[in-house]
């Protein structure tokens, strides 16, 4: 998975989700949960042209995430506790990709509003 297109296709496919661009800024695509509108992936060109995603993490698995693929950092401009940046290099299979995305979503959805 490179692309936003086919980032915010999955997002949008989970329950109850819609793509979002609070900061009027083409460049920030963001997909939030309907029922209590936050946010569980960010999506943003680089200056390097590259598409990365901040999706939130467990603690548990944060360090789990970063020490499996280079291209999962702390995340850009948020909690680096709580969320990591995912640089769609296509260095990291699609099925895990989509497994962040999806335990990003969980986490959200757990969360009362």
């Amino acid at each position: 998975m490179t692309d936003r297109e086919a980032v915010l296709r999955y997002c949008l496919s989970l329950p109850d989700t819609y793509q979002d661009a609070p900061f009027h800024d083409e460049n920030w695509q963001l997909v939030r949960y309907r029922k209590n509108k936050k946010a569980f992936a960010w999506t943003y060109k680089w200056k390097d042209g590259m598409v990365r995603v901040n999706v939130k993490v467990d603690p548990q698995w944060r360090d789990f995430w970063r020490q499996a693929y280079e291209s999962v950092i702390p995340g850009y401009h948020q909690n680096k506790e709580h969320w990591n940046t995912v640089i769609l290099d296509g260095s990291i299979p699609d099925r895990d990709v989509k497994r962040m995305l999806a335990e990003s979503y969980d986490l959200i959805v757990g969360k009362k509003s």
